[in-house]
């Protein structure tokens, strides 16, 4: 699409009179995912059913389908209106999304038939003709009110790529139109779409692509809609629950926020033994007083599918909004999570199992699509599993990768992942090709994308599915200051409610205790680094060689203090093989492009880990050497390294 998509888009929708949408009771059904993360096959999980404790498998794409239809179905029964949504970040997170780079996303997202998808940050984690391939090849319209895409030669054309989309009804029936008066008497349902604003410090490939801001772009194109004559507006957003409540709160117009970015399970979930979250459907005020917006999110990685009521008066406003995430089980428990046959539950327990979970308002045993489980076993597994390669290691118990702390209870996995990135770079080998060596290593929490189930670790469930992204390490050197700063900076930016928290620092080699003093702020009280067999306090103006993956250290994500400290100059070295041979990349400096992307300056040769014979995953590698090597039977580590004090 030309320009800014909103440029266009909008002009048309302003041509004309507005149309003048009948004055009647509308009630609007909408179904949401956000975050599945190429989570085409289910989850392990352990839930608490009937004061049992039970694993079982949640979700996965066949499932949500198979729970969708039957969600059209009951619409179509009652003759009743309803939307299929995703808040974006359907790219990454496992084997399958490195293997078919968004191909096999396109794929399967249009086999279930979504009316519209907000553009997430991880679909900006290839570059941008990919992107556009993955738009231009799905059969919904993907959403960003706030972008504009016009200088950029493989978005700027895409139909499909769009601020937002109109549906008319005629009670189920619907039909997509380009103008509110081509629905005649039938009811108008606008769904717009908004990016995260900051996405240039987020992701390292959005080239020239320019990000409004929300808050801006959204009451801008709701009074457009307005005035075109739209009485319902959906936003689907991929900002996080903190930001789409800011949003529900700072514009007038938008009815519900269909969200996704924080992986937020709305629902209470206690009785499954997953805790509480905060309320589903929750109404906020706008900033004008008088109306209200209905906010809402489903979890991560395809566990649950979220269904939201909503109804309004005669003049448009929502009078009610209604709903719950669901979670979406297979129909076989075990007392084990290697669910071996073994393991498995007898048949009586199963039987009261299952009656435990219909009891409950929360939880549904959900068949797979069969026809798109055979799908996916037949176009896409066979690969998958033979890219997983050797047994590298076995785990004896689980291993929960938590991003932020939460009542003492932090990461089991990164702490390990950030041990291994500090052992492999200190490696004989290593420091042949760097000529130094790694005081510490640091590492963001959002790098981490799985747990760690007990039984065979093998290569691939490093490389394709805990660190999928195949960054380049980066060493560098900074100031004890610097160090505390980026702790500090990143710490804070984790701590409100609803933050994006992946930016969550965890560390090996050093240790830190930061005390908050008041809301979602506070103060390091302690940091301190290994050497020479003990800790020893951290000098404010010393330098520190430390190792971080190259995505953090070029300051995306939120790591600002990185960037800020590598502007001018830096000694900075990316590691990465080039045929098969471990080569460093020195870095001269870091900048940034018109848009605010990070853009790093190479002294010889740039690192393109795109080219032919290059491969950047030395963070994946660090770890799978480190397992085989040092940790063969993988266990947590005595400590984290981390201690968090929240008030």
């Amino acid at each position: 699409m030309n320009k800014s998509i909103l440029a266009g888009v909008l002009a048309l929708a302003l041509t004309g009179c507005a149309s003048q949408q009948p004055d009647q009771p509308f009630t609007l059904t909408l179904a949401h995912v956000n975050d599945t993360h190429s989570h085409f096959d289910p989850s392990d999980a352990r839930l608490r059913l009937d004061g049992t404790e039970v694993y079982t498998r949640l979700g996965g794409h066949p499932r949500l389908q198979q729970y969708a239809g039957e969600l059209r179905r009951q619409a179509r029964e009652a003759d009743q209106p309803l939307l299929l949504l995703h808040g974006g970040d359907a790219w990454q997170g496992s084997g399958y999304f490195r293997l078919n780079q968004g191909a096999m996303n396109a794929d399967v997202l249009s086999r279930l038939q979504f009316d519209a998808m907000a553009l997430g940050n991880h679909e900006f984690d290839l570059d941008n003709e990919r992107l556009a391939a993955f738009i231009a090849g799905v059969d919904f319209p993907v959403l960003a009110a706030n972008l504009d895409a016009g200088r950029d030669p493989h978005l700027a054309e895409l139909d499909n790529l769009r601020p937002y989309v109109l549906y008319a009804f005629d009670g189920h029936d619907k039909e997509r139109i380009e103008r509110v008066k081509d629905a005649g008497r039938d009811p108008v349902v606008a769904v717009i779409g908004l990016v995260l604003e900051d996405m240039p410090e987020i992701a390292a490939t959005v080239g020239e692509l320019v990000f409004e801001r929300e808050v801006e772009a959204a009451q801008r194109t709701v009074r457009a809609l307005r005035e075109q004559g739209v009485k319902h507006i959906v936003a689907v957003t991929h900002l996080g629950l903190e930001r789409d409540q800011r949003l529900a709160r700072e514009v007038n117009g938008i009815d519900v926020i269909v969200g996704g970015h924080s992986h937020s399970l709305l629902g209470d979930f206690s009785n499954l033994g997953l805790g509480e979250g905060e309320p589903y459907a929750r109404l906020f005020t706008n900033q004008d007083g008088r109306g209200r917006t209905c906010v809402v999110q489903a979890g991560q990685h395809a566990q649950a599918m979220g269904r939201v009521q909503v109804t309004f008066t005669p003049d448009g406003r929502v009078s009610r909004c209604e709903g719950g995430n669901t979670l979406l089980a297979d129909r076989v428990f075990y007392r084990d999570i290697r669910r071996g046959e073994q393991h498995r539950f007898d048949d009586a327990t199963q039987q009261r199992l299952a009656e435990a979970v219909a009891a409950a308002p929360n939880i549904a045993l959900v068949e797979e699509d069969p026809a798109l489980r055979a799908h996916i076993d037949e176009q896409y597994r066979p690969a998958l599993l033979q890219a997983y390669g050797q047994v590298i290691g076995h785990v004896p118990g689980l291993l929960r990768h938590r991003r932020l702390p939460v009542d003492g209870q932090g990461s089991d996995v990164a702490p390990l992942v950030a041990a291994s990135q500090l052992y492999w770079v200190n490696t004989p080998a290593v420091q042949a090709v760097t000529g130094r060596r790694a005081d510490f290593a640091l590492l963001g929490a959002g790098g981490v994308r799985t747990d760690l189930a007990p039984g065979e670790i093998k290569e691939g469930d490093v490389t394709l599915d805990m660190l999928p992204f195949a960054n380049a390490l980066s060493l560098v050197s900074l100031t004890g200051r610097q160090v505390a700063g980026l702790l500090l900076e990143t710490i804070n930016a984790s701590l409100p409610e609803g933050a994006h928290t992946g930016k969550f620092p965890y560390v090996a080699g050093l240790r830190y205790q930061f005390d908050e003093t008041g809301r979602d702020r506070g103060f390091l009280r302690r940091i301190e680094y290994f050497n020479q067999g003990q800790w020893q306090r951290l000098d404010p103006d010393a330098s520190y060689q430390v190792v971080i993956n190259g995505y953090h250290a070029s300051g995306n994500d939120g790591w600002n203090t990185l960037f800020e400290a590598q502007q001018v100059l830096t000694d900075r070295i990316d590691l990465a093989w080039v045929n098969g041979k471990l080569a460093a990349f020195p870095v001269a400096r870091l900048s940034r492009t018109q848009g605010g992307g990070v853009q790093v300056h190479y002294i010889n040769q740039p690192l393109d880990c795109q080219a032919d014979g290059v491969r950047c995953n030395t963070d994946a590698q660090a770890f799978v050497d480190y397992v085989r090597e040092q940790r063969p039977v993988l266990t947590a580590l005595p400590e984290s390294g981390v201690v968090l004090n929240r008030l």
